[in-house]
């Protein structure tokens, strides 16, 4: 009797932990280029770490992502101070991300661990980056 109720209770524990590590879960996570000459850039992920947020004290031209695979999933002109790039459309695994602040090209990692979103038409994938201006 007192081993069975022990057994309930380890199942029943081990049950509620891999809920909590399963809720914990992020979507992705970011390794910020920590160079000198990028501190004129904040990335950083929102607080639900499906967007990146890039601002800057001079214009952002330009930002893509290199996936494992060497292929472009987001290749974007920016043209603004500001912008909000929705990572949710990323595959799984490690993108390359290059953020163009002429005359320089700040280079960081963002790991995707949550799946991809798909929409009803997946026949034209549009990726909606927000930019604003301060100038």
């Amino acid at each position: 009797m007192k081993k069975t109720l022990i057994v309930l209770i380890l199942i029943a524990c081990s049950d509620l932990l891999s809920t909590s590590v399963h809720a914990q879960k992020k979507f992705a996570s970011i390794e910020k280029n920590v160079n000198n000459s990028a501190n004129n850039l904040f990335h950083d992920l929102n607080k639900t770490k499906d967007t990146l947020i890039l601002r800057g004290d001079k214009n952002i031209r330009y930002v893509y992502s290199i996936n494992k695979s060497y292929k472009r999933e987001i290749n974007q002109l920016i043209n603004a101070s500001s912008a909000k790039v929705p990572l949710t459309h990323l595959t799984k695994g490690k993108h390359v991300f290059v953020v163009e602040q002429m005359p320089l090209k700040i280079v960081f990692v963002i790991k995707v661990f949550g799946d991809k979103k798909t929409e009803l038409d997946t026949s034209t994938e549009i990726v909606k980056i927000t930019a604003s201006s301060h100038n």
